[in-house]
C-alpha cells in the first residue's frame, strides 16, 4: 500500500480549514479590494418568501428510530421522519470535549448505536455517551507523534457492531463501542476528513486529496480505490457517500459525482455540477459540499456555488437542475426536498422537477468591515422530526418550521450555537454545540 505523509495529509487539512474557518484573529491584513463570500441580508431576500398558497406536503409517518448509526443519505438508514415530541423540553447537557476554536472546528454529527451517543470533538477526541446523560469513555485519537490541533475535521460512523472514526490526520479507526479499545486503523493517503458510510461490511470515504476508498469493516483492509482529480479548494466538512444495494455515489471537491458497483469498485457512471451564481466570490468553490442522497431510484446532490440536481441512480441521467447551491444536507421527503441554500435561506422544490415550493430567509451575513469582520451564522440541518423541520443554528436557537409553508413555528434557546446537524434517536433530540457540549431534548 502506498501511503502518503501524514504531513501532507495535514497540509491539505490546514488549506481546506482556511477554506471553511476563514482567517484568525493574528493574521496580517492585506491590501486590496475585499469581496464578501456570500450575499448582504439585503441581496439575499431575492425571491425568497413562503407562497401564500404552497403546494399540500403529503407528511410521512412518524419513525421511531433507535438509532442513528450514520448520515441519513442511504436508504438502508435513512429515517425520512423521526418521532419527536411537538414541544421537545431539555433533558440534559454535558460537555464532551473541545468545542469550536480559532483554528479547530467540530465537523462530525454525532451518532447513536447500541443505546451510545457518539461525539468527535475539534481536537479529535472521540467520546461515548449514554443516553441518559453520563459519559463513558473518551479516546484521544491524536497519533503520538502530533501535537492536539495540528488537525481537525472527520465523521462517524457505526456498523456492524463497530464505531469508524475518520479524522483529520489521515486515519481511518475501528473501535469497539463498548469500551473504546482500537480493533484497527487505516492510514489514507490525505486527510480523512470526511464522513465514512457503512454498508454490507465495506466501510466508503473520499479523503481529502479526492481518493475514494472501500475498505473491510472487520479487517480494515483495502477493498478498492478510485483516484479523482485532485482540487486543493477542497471544504473542510463531514460530507460522506451515499449507498444503495448496488452502487455506492461519491461526492468530490471539483463537483463531481462518481457512481461505482459496491462490490469491485468499477464505474458506472460520472456527472459534474457546474456553474454557480454570478457575483458571488463562494460561486468560485463549486465543491460537492453536501453529501449526495439517495432517494428511490434518484440522487441528489448539490454544490456550494449555485447547482442542484437530481439524477436516475442507475444512468445517471439528469431529470431536473435547478440554480441553487446548498450549504446543508438535503432531505428528500414527501415528494419535496429540503436544504439550506447557498444564500442561507431555507428551501423546499418539488423533488419530481425541482421548481421552487418556497424559501425563507434565516438570519446570515453581517456586512463586512475592511479591517474586521463578524461570523456568518451557519445553519444545521433540516432535519424532519415531530412533524416540524428542524434548524440548528450558530446563533442558539433551534428553530421549528412547517415543512407545508415554510413558517416557522417556534424556537428553542440552546444555551450556546450549534456546531452539526441535529439527530433525533428514540425519541430523544441531541444537538451539539460550539461550547462542547451535547444537549439533549425530549
Amino acid at each position: 500500500m502506498q501511503v502518503i505523509s501524514h504531513r501532507f495529509g495535514i497540509a491539505l487539512a490546514l488549506v481546506s480549514s482556511i477554506v471553511l474557518a476563514g482567517c484568525s484573529d493574528r493574521e496580517v491584513i492585506l491590501p486590496g479590494k475585499r469581496e464578501p463570500i456570500l450575499t448582504s441580508e439585503s441581496s439575499a431576500t431575492e425571491g425568497a418568501g413562503a407562497l401564500s398558497a404552497p403546494k399540500a406536503f403529503v407528511m410521512p409517518r412518524q419513525k421511531n428510530n433507535a438509532a442513528w448509526p450514520q448520515s441519513h443519505a442511504s436508504p438502508s438508514t435513512q429515517v425520512v421522519h423521526a418521532a419527536l415530541s411537538a414541544a421537545p423540553k431539555p433533558l440534559w447537557t454535558l460537555s464532551v470535549g473541545t468545542g469550536d476554536r480559532a483554528r479547530n472546528r467540530i465537523t462530525a454529527d454525532p451518532i447513536v448505536a447500541e443505546g451510545i451517543v457518539f461525539t468527535l470533538d475539534s481536537l479529535s477526541v472521540l467520546t461515548a455517551t449514554s443516553t441518559a446523560g453520563s459519559r463513558l469513555w473518551s479516546r484521544d485519537l491524536t497519533p503520538s507523534f502530533e501535537r492536539a490541533g495540528d488537525a481537525d475535521g472527520g465523521g462517524i460512523a457505526y456498523g456492524d457492531g463497530v464505531v469508524f472514526v475518520s479524522t483529520g490526520y489521515g486515519v481511518l479507526h475501528a473501535l469497539d463501542p463498548k469500551s473504546g479499545s482500537a480493533l484497527w486503523k487505516q492510514e489514507l493517503k490525505g486527510s480523512g476528513n470526511g464522513r465514512p458510510s457503512y454498508f454490507d461490511g465495506i466501510v466508503y470515504l473520499v479523503s481529502q486529496d479526492s481518493v475514494a476508498w472501500a475498505i473491510e469493516a472487520a479487517t480494515g483492509r483495502i477493498r478498492w480505490q478510485l483516484d479523482h482529480l485532485s482540487d486543493v479548494n477542497n471544504m473542510s466538512g463531514s460530507t460522506g457517500p451515499a449507498i444503495s444495494e448496488k452502487l455506492v455515489v461519491f461526492g468530490f471537491g471539483a463537483g463531481d459525482l462518481q457512481a461505482a458497483f459496491r462490490g469491485g469498485g468499477l464505474t458506472l457512471w460520472n456527472a459534474t455540477l457546474a456553474g454557480g451564481r454570478s457575483g458571488l466570490a463562494v460561486a468560485t468553490i463549486d465543491d460537492i459540499a453536501t453529501s449526495p442522497v439517495i432517494s428511490g431510484s434518484t440522487v441528489f446532490a448539490a454544490n456550494s456555488s449555485g447547482r442542484i440536481a437530481a439524477m436516475h441512480l442507475d444512468s445517471g441521467a439528469r431529470l431536473w437542475t435547478a440554480p441553487y447551491g446548498a450549504r446543508s444536507p438535503l432531505w428528500p421527503a414527501g415528494g419535496s426536498l429540503f436544504f439550506v441554500n447557498d444564500l442561507g435561506q431555507l428551501m423546499r422544490l418539488d423533488a419530481t422537477d425541482g421548481s421552487k415550493v418556497w424559501s425563507v430567509d434565516l438570519p446570515g451575513f453581517v456586512s463586512l468591515r475592511q479591517r474586521k469582520s463578524k461570523d456568518v451564522v451557519p445553519h444545521h440541518g433540516p432535519v424532519l422530526a415531530g412533524g416540524r423541520l428542524l434548524l440548528a443554528s450558530g446563533d442558539g436557537l433551534l428553530r421549528q418550521f412547517d415543512p407545508e409553508t415554510g413558517a416557522e413555528r417556534s424556537a428553542i434557546r440552546l444555551g450556546s450555537g450549534a456546531t452539526a446537524n441535529p439527530i433525533v434517536a428514540d425519541g430523544i433530540l441531541y444537538v451539539l454545540c460550539r461550547d462542547g457540549k451535547l444537549r439533549a431534548y425530549r
